[in-house]
């Protein structure tokens, strides 16, 4: 292998407490595999390591790395999710500076899944979206109230900083970045080798409606249980706003305050959430859910006055 730096392109893997092993170690075998996929050999070819926490030396240092003989500082930094809680903030203090000087150093930071609360403690990410998985979203936002999430995408590319959602969007993540660093040909064959889709999906696709339960409205709160039960049956504004024993105007007001959304918005979450289940988990055919959700949305379309909210 020719020792011409220029054309190695070094991936660091960061390892801390409780990190999903099976992310570093499929990472680590993607970016080799793709190696042996380029086309050309004026291609980069993508070196990897693995950094951890040294107790003697108080510092975060590389403890594994392929083609040793090549001395090379990371051009990208990926915190992969993790296996417990995501890291508190004191641990994450822990790998701050280092983080921070690799970026200044010039390089990309990328996270996966709870691996953007590491990446939040940064301060770096202050006026960028991310992604992370949706199950995070609470916390995440009460920990980083002033980063913007869009829970949708898989991944969020911004240049600088590079966010992915599940714990299993590594594979979607190393192969955007084969693609890259090396190029559309190299990525492909790898993910044909191991048999995963190419890079496209959306977490949307995978996301379950998770109302919002903790705001402390116990009249809405009611409401929102009932709706649990009753959302698949012809029900309007005015039975809605007569269950909670409120005037339609307040109910609104109520309702949104509360849950953030109107409630025609709510319901239809439900019904989408039913027909997500139903083509996941049971035998009915496209066509009879798609018809039992058109049959549901029918009644609210009547009028404006019966809609709800």
């Amino acid at each position: 292998m020719s020792k011409d730096l220029k054309r190695i392109v070094e991936i660091g893997l960061l390892i801390y407490p409780e990190v999903h092993m099976a992310t570093v170690l499929g990472l680590t075998d993607l970016f080799n595999l793709s190696n042996k996929n380029k086309q050309d050999a004026l291609f980069p070819t993508l070196k990897v390591s693995h950094w951890q926490f040294d107790c003697i030396t108080q510092k975060v240092i590389r403890i594994n790395e392929t083609y040793p003989e090549l001395h090379t500082e990371p051009s990208i930094i990926i915190l992969p999710p993790s296996l417990a809680d995501p890291i508190s903030i004191q641990l994450a203090q822990t790998y701050i500076p280092w983080l921070r000087q690799q970026n200044l150093n010039g390089a990309i930071l990328a996270s996966i899944c709870a691996g953007a609360f590491l990446l939040g403690e940064t301060g770096l990410i202050q006026n960028q979206k991310i992604t992370l998985h949706w199950q995070h979203k609470e916390l995440f936002e009460k920990r980083f109230p002033h980063i913007q999430l869009d829970l949708d995408p898989l991944i969020i590319d911004t240049g600088e900083i590079i966010t992915a959602g599940g714990v299993m969007a590594w594979v979607d993540l190393g192969l955007q970045l084969v693609e890259r660093y090396l190029d559309r040909t190299a990525m492909l064959k790898t993910a044909q080798i191991l048999l995963v889709d190419p890079p496209g999906r959306q977490q949307s696709y995978y996301r379950a409606f998770s109302p919002k339960f903790d705001h402390g409205d116990d009249i809405i709160l009611k409401v929102q249980k009932w709706l649990q039960d009753v959302y698949t049956q012809q029900i309007n504004l005015s039975d809605l706003a007569k269950y909670a024993c409120m005037e339609e105007r307040t109910f609104l007001r109520r309702f949104k305050k509360a849950t953030g959304m109107t409630s025609i918005d709510y319901c239809q979450h439900l019904r989408v959430d039913h027909a997500r289940e139903k083509l996941q988990n049971s035998q009915v055919s496209i066509d009879r859910i798609s018809w039992e959700v058109t049959m549901i949305q029918a009644p609210l379309e009547k009028s404006s006055t019966e809609l709800l909210g």
